[in-house]
């Protein structure tokens, strides 16, 4: 997998609209200004807003070739230093006939995003890439009142420093509370803090190395049999990463999901899972229930170690998974830890 280069200050990222093309609607403008500005003065990064970013929802669901054609052009831009997603949504397979994959191949540069930008991360996948599953413009950056401290910490050490990631500790507190994003006032309220009670293991012993892949259990579905879904080789001695969007998936579902990589072999072929903290911690002990029915009872890889309630995702703080790193799962301690630079100098 080839390293992009790491940001520093000064350093002109692009902001694309993939998916969803809110970010452009009158009524989120504000959102999506107080985002872009902390990219500027927090980080101190230029912003280039491609030709179709904020050109609206209407616009862009009737023109994935156009949202294709931002990202297109950002990854062709020598200029550009890293792409981040504005945020998720749910169509963008629809720009699969349009990507060319030399293109991210030849030019390999920081692409950040999660939820429906799964979608993109495994674009850049099957291009050789590695890609940064983390904060969007309009979620993360554009935190009510002041990012969390925690996201803040996980961009500047994934994104910005060329040196083994290491240990992925949990966030001491956990917010999904929701402020509709429409109403411009909520800007100024802070979100209700919970505390965390960090990761959970639900089995395994030992440690287990693997490199990492997956992204939103949701959007994994959508690429199932096209392109984009590796070869049943490429998740050999992987670790897999799954998180539930804000649709939050009744159980059931995750139950029938799981049995489709169970049927496809890959079950068999990993040597980890770590799962992300399910969206209000809805379905938190059902998810689990449901983990272990299929992959210890039915799969019966009980020795498979899985760790839940991790901090990437539809959850508020997030650390950045990369995909394609290898990791590491240790079991006595419960933790996790990232054995590689996500970036290079």
């Amino acid at each position: 997998m080839i390293k992009p280069k790491k940001l520093n200050k000064g350093d002109k990222i692009a902001i694309v609209s993939l998916s969803n093309g809110m970010a452009g609607d009158k009524i989120f403008r504000h959102r999506y200004e107080i985002g872009k500005k902390r990219i500027e003065e927090v980080f101190e990064l230029e912003v280039v807003e491609m030709r179709n970013t904020l050109k609206g929802s209407e616009y862009l669901y009737k023109h994935p070739e156009a949202r294709a054609e931002d990202m297109m052009e950002a990854f062709s831009n020598e200029e550009i230093k890293a792409i981040f997603s504005n945020i998720g949504g749910e169509d963008t397979i629809r720009l699969l006939p349009y990507i060319d994959f030399n293109i991210m191949k030849n030019n390999p540069k920081i692409f950040m995003g999660y939820s429906d930008t799964t979608v993109n991360h495994f674009m850049c996948y099957k291009a050789g890439l590695v890609s940064f599953y983390g904060p969007s413009v309009l979620g993360e950056f554009a935190e009510n009142v002041l990012m969390h401290d925690y996201t803040k910490r996980w961009i500047e050490k994934v994104l910005f420093k060329a040196e083994i990631i290491g240990d992925v500790r949990p966030s001491a507190k956990w917010t999904s509370e929701y402020l509709e994003w429409a109403k411009e006032k909520n800007n100024s309220i802070k979100r209700k803090m919970k505390r965390n009670k960090g990761y959970e293991l639900l089995q395994g012993k030992g440690k287990v190395r693997g490199k990492l892949i997956g992204g939103c259990i949701e959007s994994l579905e959508g690429i199932k049999g096209t392109e984009l879904w590796p070869d049943l080789n490429e998740w050999d001695s992987g670790i897999l990463f799954l998180e539930t969007s804000e649709g939050k998936p009744e159980p059931e579902y995750i139950k029938r999901w799981m049995r489709n990589y169970v049927a496809q072999g890959i079950i068999d072929k990993l040597n980890g899972i770590i799962i992300g903290k399910p969206k209000d911690e809805t379905y938190y002990e059902e998810y689990k229930e449901m983990y272990i029915k299929v992959i210890s009872e039915e799969c019966e890889r009980k020795d498979l170690p899985i760790l839940y309630n991790m901090n990437f995702g539809h959850t508020s703080p997030m650390c950045i998974i990369p995909l394609g790193i290898e990791a590491e799962i240790d079991c006595d301690e419960g933790s996790f830890r990232i054995l590689e630079s996500g970036v290079v100098y």
